[in-house]
């Protein structure tokens, strides 16, 4: 879990290049990257507003993770 610095500079970077924001957070090959990145090219404004969203909100937690069924 992120503490409260690093979530806060990262929502800086957001707002001053969004998909930079949402890579430190997801990484490059993630969905909201892309998502962000096109919204950013379509308009400045929704790629800030999404990269904050995938910040705050679409927090990676390890439950979310791929498990596999068996785990022998």
């Amino acid at each position: 879990m992120a503490n409260n610095c690093e979530i806060y500079l990262e929502i800086l970077i957001a707002i001053l290049l969004p998909p930079l924001g949402v890579f430190f957070r997801h990484g490059c090959c993630s969905c909201e990257f892309f998502l962000c990145l096109v919204l950013t090219l379509l308009g400045y404004v929704p790629g800030i507003v999404y990269a904050i969203y995938a910040i705050v909100v679409r927090d990676n937690h390890p439950d979310d993770e791929w498990r596999p069924i068996n785990n022998a």
